[in-house]
């Protein structure tokens, strides 16, 4: 998995050196991963969080609710950003 989001967040980027196109390809340093690594750890176990309170309590929670779409925001903007 480490080298399945680490590659997705590598960007290529073309440069033109004289008559010659190169591609070079940037990879992300070892925080973004590890926190990437982190947030997904986060929403799978908010999720869970979710599962348990709604069996247990019959009732849905907003504020898991939130936390999650917090997490989910924090992971699409480091994709997003990362590839912009």
């Amino acid at each position: 998995m480490r080298d399945l989001i680490r590659k997705a967040l590598t960007t290529t980027i073309l440069v033109k050196d004289r008559e010659r196109v190169k591609q070079i390809q940037v990879v992300p340093g070892d925080r973004l991963v590890y926190g990437m690594y982190f947030a997904i750890a986060a929403l799978i176990s908010l999720t869970f969080l979710e599962a348990m309170y709604m069996y247990v309590f019959r009732n849905f929670s907003n504020e898991i609710f939130a936390a999650i779409t917090l997490v989910i925001g924090t992971i699409l903007g480091a994709f997003f950003g990362q590839k912009g």
